[in-house]
Order: structure tokens, then sequence, then C-alpha cells
């Protein structure tokens, strides 16, 4: 009897969770989506901004126009969106403590053989009575990336750097470098509840 009991209560364990971990699949799906729609876009604008004008109107881009594209896709999805790292070039991208401790930990596995690209975090924690989904994508440092952030900057980005960010951190970066992350929380509704189906 206390053997039915045991396994009736596991199962309503594991039936209670399901929804959850179910969710958090699908959530891990849409962000990963989001993550895809801002690097493309970002890459297209600096891309063009280059051809353009040279590397030094890619700062531009990475100042003005991809903020523009967090706020569209976060007002559009009604989450936050944005990106972090541990160096940093613009202060308003500072990592809160839970991204700071992410960005370590994919500085770790990269140490120890992972691919930036492949890095990525996710978690559903509750706070204050809503239901937290957060999601860290590692951004990998790719060519079109060291034309600003990488070692011999050319004296127009060196000039436009010190001009728009005295106190940058953000260069000496090598190919395949973790630069930071994309970050992403959305607010969810509890799937064991009428209110989350």
């Amino acid at each position: 009897m206390r053997r039915f009991v045991l396994l009736a209560i596991l199962g309503f364990f594991c039936f209670a969770a399901a929804p959850a971990a179910a969710q958090k699949v699908q959530l891990e799906d849409r962000a990963r989506e989001a993550t895809r729609e801002f690097m493309q876009s970002l890459k297209g604008h600096l891309s063009q901004a280059i051809k353009g004008g040279g590397p030094s109107q890619a700062i531009n881009v990475c100042s003005e126009i991809a903020p523009k594209i967090a706020s569209r896709i976060s007002r559009e999805q009604g989450w936050q969106v944005g990106r972090t790292s541990l160096r940093l070039r613009n202060p308003i991208n500072m990592p809160q403590l839970w991204e700071r401790a992410v960005l370590m930990e994919f500085g770790e596995r990269h140490r120890n053989g992972v691919d930036a690209k492949e890095l990525e975090h996710s978690d559903l924690i509750q706070i204050g009575g809503q239901r937290i989904f957060r999601y860290m994508k590692a951004i990998p440092t790719q060519g079109l990336c060291l034309q600003c952030h990488g070692t011999n900057l050319p004296p127009a980005v060196k000039e436009e750097l010190n001009r728009l960010y005295p106190h940058d951190q953000a260069t000496g970066f090598s190919r395949g470098d973790i630069r930071g992350a994309f970050t992403i929380r959305i607010p969810v509704d509890d799937p064991n509840t009428d209110e989350g189906t």
C-alpha cells in the first residue's frame, strides 16, 4: 500500500512538471529565434555601414541601431531583449548579477573547448510572484567584429571609440572569442493553471 501511495505521489509530480518542462522548451525555441533575428539584423546593418563608410561607421550602428533592434523585438514580443558583456563598450549594457555569472560560466566552458557558437543558458525562476524565463546566447567574435573589437584598429576607429566611449574595454578580441551575449527575459504564465492554457 505504501508503495502504491509513493508511486501515486511521484506520478502526480511528474505530471505537474511535464507542462512546465514543455513550456520551457517552447520558450527556448522562441528565444533562439529572437536572438537569430537580432543577430542577422545587426549583421546586415553592420555590413551595410562598413561598405558605405568604413569600419568607423559600424560603431554608430552598434551604438544607435542595435538598441533600436532590441527595443523593436522587446516591444513586439513583450520581452526584455538586450546585449551584455564582461568587457563593456557601452555602460548601459552592464550585466546583472545572474548575467555576469552566466558569462563567467560561458568563459569557463569556452576555455574547456566548447565553441562559443554552442554556448547558451536558460532557466525558469520565480521573482515576486511572477515566473520569469531567462535566456542567454553567447556572441562569438567574427571577422566583421574585429574591425571595431580587434587588436590593430584603424586610426579612424580609435578616434571614434575615444569620442563615444572613453572608457571602452571591448577591444583586443580574436576570432572565436566570446564577445558577450544576447540576453532575454520573458514573463510567463503558470502552465499548471487555467491562465497558462
